[in-house]
């Protein structure tokens, strides 16, 4: 039978109770490190004044023992070195050094950036030099790439508009360097309401518009015309609707109430992208009549969710 060696001491004594700690190590053999933790709490006869014995104890009246194993013991020791000096000291959170990357790290710092007073949150970062220009740089690329990794999962599902819209408001970025901000107000009139109202970087409204990818529709005609490829119905209802945006910001242009709901954005000759259909299948004839359907409007643009896909690959690349 393997011999089991022991270490033990007097944490506490008391007049009627004693407390100790027994180290048990039970050698294997292999390089398998196996130590317990005993911990006793023992009723102290009345006629002993002082223990003279450790030993003695083995006799007493134990009011309570607990035997942690090796797992128990490494977790309870790795707890004690990175929590009892700090909390010691009255720090409710923090985030031990020597280890920065564990998991359960991630908590103390998202509730820093959880903060109700942003402004304050960034000022105090900004102000402290805390995150270096690489890091951010690399945080804004790994955010990029999350989320183009989520738009390619949902093009491959049957997605809402809403979900799209909610997807373009996070990621503003992807519309390129033309726009600067999405407006928080999207009805140009009571009978209009658009997808997204943009400030461009010229600094006038600009209007965007989406379509869902799935749901049937469909960018070209299925039968071609004079041998070209034309645009299909639901495509020339999507024009149609993002024509009468740009007429009908056109025509508030002027107006108070509107400018107010703008934030003040100064309007003038508007133009609008549209964001329709898939193209990540056509052929070289179709990639042709888009590019020549494209050129023949002035105020409007068609992008492809594919288009956007790829550009948004390349500022990820850029």
């Amino acid at each position: 039978m393997a011999k089991i060696d022991r270490k033990s001491t007097i944490l506490l004594e008391k007049p009627t109770v004693i407390t100790r700690a027994i180290f048990w190590k039970i050698p294997h053999n292999t390089e398998l490190e196996d130590i317990h933790l005993k911990l006793g709490r023992y009723k102290k006869p009345k006629n002993i004044i002082s223990l003279l014995d450790e030993e003695e104890l083995e006799s007493f009246e134990p009011k309570s023992e607990l035997t942690l194993t090796h797992e128990e013991l490494k977790s309870l020791v790795d707890f004690l070195q990175q929590n009892y000096e700090p909390f010691s000291k009255g720090v409710k959170a923090f985030i031990p050094l020597d280890h920065p990357f564990d998991p359960e790290n991630a908590n103390q710092i998202k509730a820093l950036f959880r903060l109700p007073n942003k402004v304050e949150v960034i000022k105090f970062i900004v102000d402290n030099n805390i995150i270096s220009g690489e890091l951010v740089i690399g945080l804004r690329h790994s955010q990029r790439l999350k989320a183009i990794k989520k738009f390619e999962e949902m093009l491959n599902q049957d997605l809402l508009e809403n979900e799209w819209q909610k997807w373009f408001q996070s990621n503003s970025w992807v519309l390129g360097s033309q726009f600067v901000r999405i407006l928080d107000e999207r009805s140009i009139d009571t009978k209009n309401i658009s997808d997204f109202l943009m400030e461009a970087y010229d600094g006038f409204l600009d209007v965007v518009e989406i379509k869902r990818p799935n749901g049937g529709f469909q960018f070209w005609a299925s039968n071609q015309d004079h041998g070209n490829y034309v645009p299909s119905a639901d495509l020339i209802k999507a024009v149609t609707q993002a024509s009468r945006y740009i007429y009908e910001v056109e025509r508030e242009a002027n107006s108070v109430k509107f400018l107010v709901k703008v934030e003040c954005v100064r309007t003038v000759k508007p133009r609008c992208v549209l964001i329709f259909g898939r193209s990540n299948n056509w052929n070289s004839e179709q990639v042709e009549a888009y590019r020549i359907m494209n050129a023949n409007y002035h105020n409007l643009s068609i992008l492809t969710y594919d288009h956007v896909l790829t550009r948004a690959r390349q500022m990820v690349d850029a």
